[in-house]
């Protein structure tokens, strides 16, 4: 591939306008026939302002899609027991349908505990070990949404992922290691890499497919990229910069996604359709 070819954008946001127009319809009809809307419950301790941002961005989706959400806003006070409760209580309420715990919650709540109080039908998130084992096991059950935006993204574009070497930078519990584990359900030789790696930039320049999940810009240098691999930028850092450093990553790339615009519409996305699907499985209706 010559200096003068750039890597074809992965286009996130008009993949995740799909997904979310394709569950509003089912959300529709979900309350034609059953004379209620899905609903999601989000939850939030404290008043961090980026996840303050997100849960409205998140709110303001769902009402877009026919999905109605209950925002439960607990004080930063809240103790690990009193999340617990109130994920338990809504667990056991049958008006909702998906829960959402927004995290990080904070050092004083022990956040494992808090997502395993989310009963594993109403995890629209996938953050439970219920979620993860069905996941690793291709069970029925629901996706991380960031691992699963990704792998829908791989799809659109037609990335066969057979025997293909990718390589996960990243290993958090709810988006490098079940993308690991999605991928290697899908026939890929999955290398998970992390901060204690030596010689990362050894592994990346090896991958087909490199999944950048590390949350630290530009981590991932262009010239480590190998010619013609996709590129898969799941980070977030401050001013809208990625953790792959994307200017020269997209001369050697195929395919890139691009920050914003790529995977972070299509975990919404995702959420959407999962808290839609979460619906018609609690209420009855077929799965289609």
């Amino acid at each position: 591939m010559s200096a003068a070819q750039t890597a074809q954008l992965m286009d996130g946001t008009g993949l995740a306008h799909r997904i979310i127009e394709e569950a509003a319809a089912k959300a529709a009809e979900i309350s034609r026939r059953g004379g209620t809307s899905p609903c999601l419950a989000t939850v939030l301790v404290g008043e961090d302002p980026a996840s303050v941002t997100y849960v409205r961005m998140k709110r303001a989706r769902c009402a877009k899609a026919g999905v109605q959400s209950r925002h439960i806003a607990l004080p930063a006070t809240t103790t690990t027991a009193e999340l617990i409760a109130t994920l338990a209580g809504l667990s056991g309420d049958p008006d909702v349908h998906g829960i959402l715990l927004q995290h990080p919650c904070g050092p004083h709540i022990d956040e494992r505990a808090a997502f395993e109080a989310i009963t594993p039908e109403k995890d629209v998130d996938g953050v439970t070990t219920h979620s993860f084992a069905a996941m690793s096991f291709a069970l029925p059950g629901f996706v991380s949404c960031t691992p699963g935006g990704i792998m829908r993204l791989l799809e659109a574009y037609d990335v066969d992922l057979a025997g293909k070497h990718a390589v996960v930078v990243g290993r958090s519990a709810i988006l490098g290691k079940p993308a690991g584990m999605l991928l290697l359900a899908r026939n890929a030789t999955v290398t998970y890499c992390h901060s204690r790696t030596a010689d990362l930039s050894a592994v990346v320049r090896e991958a087909d497919v490199v999944v950048a999940a590390v949350g630290r810009p530009r981590l991932i240098r262009g010239e480590d990229i190998k010619p013609g691999a996709v590129v898969i930028d799941a980070g977030y850092n401050p001013g809208n910069v990625g953790d792959v450093d994307f200017d020269t990553a997209r001369t050697r790339a195929r395919l890139i996604t691009p920050v914003p615009g790529g995977v972070g519409p299509m975990t919404i996305a995702v959420l959407l359709a999962q808290t839609v699907d979460a619906a018609a499985n609690q209420l009855g209706f077929q799965h289609h």
